[in-house]
């Protein structure tokens, strides 16, 4: 069940059960780790690699803190290693403080519109446990329901939006026509300039196209 320290996490290599999670070593002792105990089946294991908490149905918790920002690319790296080499859902938690506010629009841009994965912001590890606790409790609701799994989905629509809304000359209503256009994020960041301009014009479509290569 455990891999070799700092390598990343493959499919098939954990089975988490459902209301379990399975945290790394590292957090053994932490707040995040004091406030899931008794709210969920909280398990340690060591040499979980890039990995932070292990859910049920393939799914993962990549924590990034406050420290993490303020040191530098570290984090950013680990991020890009595990989209390269993990076939995982990969949910990225971030600690958006007063202090660590000033990344966040980089650090948004790096999760949602390069790497297309999800990021939920948090202002602490307590609140950080509360979304894990959240997500674990919604996953055992979506076995026996499968209209709560389209609401899901409606929801992660729903901060791709807000995320696209980010980008420089791009409001609500271009943000809805791009991704009705192109139909996803990753998608949208592979067009090219000229389809770009189909959609919005010439002058927001080199903002856009400026965004997101540079």
């Amino acid at each position: 069940m455990t891999t070799k320290a700092n390598s990343p996490v493959t499919a098939g290599s954990i089975v988490v059960p459902y209301g379990h999670v399975v945290g790394n070593e590292k957090w053994r002792g932490s707040e995040i780790a004091q406030k899931l105990q008794g709210k969920v089946r909280l398990i340690f294991e060591d040499g979980l690699g890039l990995v932070d908490f292990h859910l049920s149905n393939r799914t993962c918790i990549l924590l990034i803190s406050e420290a993490d920002l303020v040191a530098g690319d570290e984090f950013k790296r680990r991020l890009v290693k595990f989209r390269n080499t993990s076939s995982l859902r990969g949910i990225v938690i971030v600690e958006k403080t007063q202090i660590s506010d000033q990344y966040y629009l980089g650090v948004q841009k790096l999760v949602v519109l390069e790497l297309g994965m999800v990021l939920l912001p948090v202002a602490n590890q307590g609140e950080a446990s509360q979304l894990i606790i959240q997500l674990v409790r919604e996953q055992s609701r979506d076995r026996t329901n499968p209209f709560l799994g389209k609401q899901r989905t409606q929801l992660a629509e729903a901060a791709v939006l807000q995320a696209a809304q980010h980008i420089p000359g791009v409001g609500k209503t271009k943000a809805l026509l791009l991704l009705q256009r192109f139909g996803s994020i990753h998608r949208l960041c592979n067009a090219t300039l000229n389809e770009l301009e189909q959609v919005v014009g010439h002058t927001v479509a080199q903002q856009i196209y400026t965004f997101l290569h540079s």
